[in-house]
């Protein structure tokens, strides 16, 4: 269930300040986003797989805590950031 290497380096490159920008709040709301969607997949496919449904749930609170803590900080940035991941309608 984990992003392969590659996958992660092009979210950090398109997220971030640097190749090497893993840890500031767009990068791992972006890395947070490619999890969920793996895993909402999964769940899709194996509906009875509750450890999984819990990880997703766990992986949803932390994505938006990051959200909540990116829209205090810059509303600009966050707004930029909701747009390109697609995550409001």
């Amino acid at each position: 269930m984990a992003l392969t290497k590659e996958r992660t380096a092009s979210v950090v490159q398109q997220y971030g300040s640097g190749e090497k920008d893993t840890g500031s709040s767009s990068v791992q709301i972006a890395l947070l986003t490619e999890r969920i969607r793996q895993l909402t997949d999964h769940c899709k496919v194996h509906p009875k797989d509750k450890s999984s449904n819990r990880g997703l749930l766990v992986l949803v609170g932390r994505r938006r805590r990051l959200l909540r803590y990116s829209r205090r900080v810059s509303m600009g940035a966050y707004r930029s950031l909701v747009k390109s991941l697609g995550l409001r309608k």
